[in-house]
């Protein structure tokens, strides 16, 4: 786990005390052992299949020892740590407020992982995370899945930009031209509704990526482009005349489960029933 998690043997040797040679000779016995490579000697060094289910295994394990051992001592002062992965629009709006009472009630620190709702999935497949928030509904094997809600995006800008780019309204020429702000290359959100609504592919109009939650959202209060916000992000921006709706009525709903491993140890499901009684109450719910 130490050679998977630093890269190189040599980092997992200063990690654990013991020499290089030591480290190697250790996971090749355990390779002898299990009949199988479990890691790819490269720079750095890479989990084969194997080695990442192992990975995957090993991680569980760590956080169910570390519960045990923090009951056994009965320190009010150790914290357990949980790695979660979740999207950035969840961090950036709901996730935190909803679960911090339980947090500091019970001593719990989360190790985040951020990406797309549409690859957090692959996070806890692959071993980084042992719980996350996906728009996948369906339970990877030996997990479970429960719905959250749905997170609501609508395409929003500046007045100010919306007089200059769409004076006539939402439009195909003028979508051509006027900027789009976009969170990353693997968001798909403005890309799908643009398709939908103007008939217009990738490529066909200018873009901003703007890779951060807060700071999209100044990009599109600022006027440098328009993109698809939460409503939890919106709040009361509309109303105080500071964003408005390019496409009323329109919306692009996302629904989020949470998936966690069918073993948990007793603080990873006390802190899914929290993420969950938290979701409930933000998102919009069938």
């Amino acid at each position: 786990m130490a050679a998977a998690e630093t890269g190189s043997f040599e980092q997992a040797a200063s990690q654990l005390h013991i020499t290089p040679s030591a480290v190697s000779q250790r996971i090749a016995a355990l390779e002898t052992s299990l009949g199988a490579p479990l890691l790819i000697r490269s720079r750095p060094c890479r989990t084969t299949a194997t080695g990442q289910r192992l990975l995957v295994y090993l991680r569980r394990s760590r956080l169910m020892e570390d519960e045990f051992l923090a009951g056994l001592r009965d320190e009010a002062s150790t914290s357990l740590r949980i790695p979660i992965a979740v999207n950035n629009d969840t961090l950036a709006t709901w996730l935190l407020p909803g679960i911090a009472g339980f947090l500091q009630r019970e001593h719990v620190t989360l190790d985040i992982v951020l990406d797309e709702q549409n690859y957090t999935y692959a996070l806890l497949e692959k071993g980084v995370a042992v719980a996350g928030v996906s728009s996948e509904p369906g339970a990877m094997r030996g997990c479970v899945v429960q719905p959250l809600g749905t997170i609501r995006y609508r395409m929003m800008a500046a007045p100010a930009f919306v007089a200059r780019w769409f004076p006539q309204g939402f439009k195909r020429a003028s979508a051509q031209r006027a900027p789009v702000a976009v969170f990353s290359r693997k968001d798909r959100l403005q890309a799908d509704f643009i398709q939908a609504e103007l008939g217009l592919m990738p490529g066909a109009y200018p873009v901003h990526y703007v890779p951060a939650s807060g700071a999209f959202l100044d990009a599109v209060k600022l006027g440098l482009g328009y993109g698809m916000l939460p409503s939890q992000q919106i709040g009361g921006s509309e109303a105080a005349g500071e964003l408005v709706d390019l496409a009323p009525g329109k919306t692009t709903d996302v629904p989020l489960f949470w998936h966690a491993w069918r073993v948990q140890s007793p603080a990873l499901e006390r802190l899914g029933q929290a993420v969950v009684a938290a979701a409930r109450a933000a998102l919009h719910q069938p």
